[in-house]
């Protein structure tokens, strides 16, 4: 029997809402399990806000090369745009592809079956449940369309004295100015909370099912992460950018929870805090599942799998990792965040935080150091241009910590 994934994927979730990433005040004992079954990933940084990118990154490209060697892939998703790009043929496959529309209602959930997420996720256990799959790809978009989780959801996160949440299920699209309330911030924060306890819940029944016959007679990997992060408020958004403005490539958006819960055992309970790309996750998987590896991409760094560190804890770490989205540039390092917040701007404003302190990009320390400045200014330069350099240059002071 080849070994069988389990792949799910959930746009819009960034890492610091998630307790294995610093969340503490959220509830999500489903992904605190796996954590500690597996390997989680501190800094994975998407290099692009285009969610297709990241998604053939991670599996896109593993369920095509499993398809054509008869590995027999099965997805099921909420997200009408992913569903529409394999169901029917294409790059020479045709895959198993289950849709469950994620709907908009006018209220919330009464019950946690009724959410998108649990529809969704029922779905998926009434596949896993038939036996015969060996590897699902469980993709979630609705988290970017609606927060429809019960209001027994979000009482854990309200205090006596807070007010209530703003109501009803909409995604919030918010520009923060000074007049803004900060409990309206708070509110929407705590929406989302109740929305990740929801997507715990139905993540942990999912993975239950693997612990039951017939299936608990096969080892399984297990891989969740994310695909977006969401703005909550730290640099000016709560929520999805509106009209004209622009997502800016800030950590909230950028960096994504992700682990991998190998079907052997190996490296339980560890961290890595290096930075990881989408495209590793991805080429890490192939390799667990036995297939050939991927050729080197043209348009970014080339993925390096980390089976490695499952097998012996070593691995060829990553000095940087280059995102570009429509608002801006990140440049991120093992010690630095460089942003620009307008690539087309020459006068663009150019930012500096120190890693890991710095978590959320808050304090801007530019000004005191110029070296770091000047050699990240130079990459991202190089990256706008396509220069293959921007990956290969070396660091010297943007690779230290001052």
């Amino acid at each position: 029997m080849p070994p069988r994934l389990l792949l799910v994927t959930v746009d819009r979730l960034p890492a610091w809402i998630v307790p294995a990433w610093g969340a503490t005040w959220v509830s999500a004992p489903a992904l605190d399990a796996l954590a500690g079954r597996g390997v989680v990933f501190d800094r994975l940084i998407a290099p692009s806000l285009d969610p297709g990118q990241t998604l053939d990154a991670l599996g896109g490209a593993l369920v095509t090369a499993a398809a054509r060697a008869g590995l027999r892939p099965t997805l099921v998703t909420d997200d009408a745009a992913f569903a529409a790009r394999w169901a029917a043929e294409g790059d020479g496959v045709a895959l198993s592809v289950t849709v469950v529309p994620a709907l908009v209602p006018r209220r919330l959930a009464r019950r946690a079956e009724e959410t998108n997420l649990g529809r969704l996720f029922a779905a998926a256990r009434g596949l896993l449940a038939g036996g015969e799959e060996s590897i699902v790809w469980v993709h979630a978009g609705s988290l970017g369309l609606a927060w429809d989780a019960p209001e027994s959801f979000r009482e854990p996160y309200l205090d006596p004295d807070d007010p209530p949440p703003p109501e009803g299920v909409a995604v919030p699209s918010l520009r923060i100015d000074a007049d803004t309330d900060p409990d309206l911030v708070m509110g929407h924060r705590q929406r989302l909370a109740a929305q990740v306890s929801l997507l715990d819940r139905c993540l942990g029944e999912l993975v239950a099912v693997l612990s039951a016959p017939p299936l608990s007679a096969e080892a399984w990997t297990i891989c969740f992460a994310g695909v977006r992060g969401m703005p909550l408020g730290l640099h000016g958004l709560v929520g999805l950018p509106g009209g004209d403005a622009a997502e800016m490539p800030f950590g909230e958006s950028l960096h994504l929870p992700a682990l991998v819960v190998d079907g052997r055992g190996r490296m339980a309970g560890q961290r890595y805090p290096g930075l990881v790309m989408p495209a590793d996750v991805g080429e890490t998987l192939r390799e667990i599942v036995g297939l050939p590896a991927r050729l080197p991409a043209t348009a970014e760094e080339p993925a390096r799998p980390m089976s490695d560190l499952l097998d012996t804890w070593t691995h060829d770490d990553r000095d940087r990792v280059i995102g570009v989205v429509p608002g801006g540039m990140a440049v991120v390092t093992t010690h630095w965040f460089y942003l620009e917040e307008d690539v087309t701007d020459a006068e663009a404003r150019r930012r500096l935080h120190a890693k890991p302190d710095d978590f959320f990009e808050v304090a801007d320390v530019s000004s005191r150091c110029p070296e770091v400045m000047a050699t990240l200014r130079e990459i991202a330069a190089a990256a706008r241009v396509g220069d293959r350099r921007a990956w290969t240059a070396p660091l010297g002071p943007a690779g230290e910590i001052a």
